[in-house]
């Protein structure tokens, strides 16, 4: 499926550096992080999920995205590292799939929405990191 993603990319898109599709990656998972943590109450009640699970979600997705950010400043970016950040956004676009739709919780239809439009985003990272590790 990656390859088949990628091939409909267009030309500067694929040609995205790491560093760059590290630094975008780091800035909105770090945004998104944020307003969970700030607006846990108003968000889950439009979402239609627990704001304690939210305010843990948004914990994790800061830390993850001062971590990415972190790894996209370094002068050398290590091949290792970046691998991991790819394998953490996969698994997050998949697991965010995988709860929209099999009922371990009960969002909202705006909350499923979401949901999936997130997951997407973070393939959309895993996929602009991937094709900049290859290049």
């Amino acid at each position: 499926m990656a390859t088949s993603v990628l091939t409909t990319l267009p030309g500067a898109v694929r040609r995205t550096s790491l560093r760059t599709a590290l630094a975008l990656d780091a800035a909105v998972t770090g945004a998104n992080g944020a307003a969970y943590l700030i607006a846990a109450e108003p968000l889950g009640d439009l979402l239609g999920l627990s704001p304690v699970l939210l305010r843990v979600l948004g914990a994790a997705l800061v830390a993850f995205a001062a971590a990415v950010a972190l790894t996209a400043r370094r002068p050398a970016i290590p091949r290792p590292a970046a691998l991991a950040i790819v394998a953490v956004n996969a698994t997050w676009a998949l697991a965010g799939v995988a709860l929209a739709g099999g009922g371990w919780m009960s969002p909202t239809t705006f909350g499923t929405v979401w949901i999936v439009a997130q997951a997407l985003v973070v393939a959309g990272f895993a996929q602009l990191q991937s094709a900049a590790l290859k290049r």
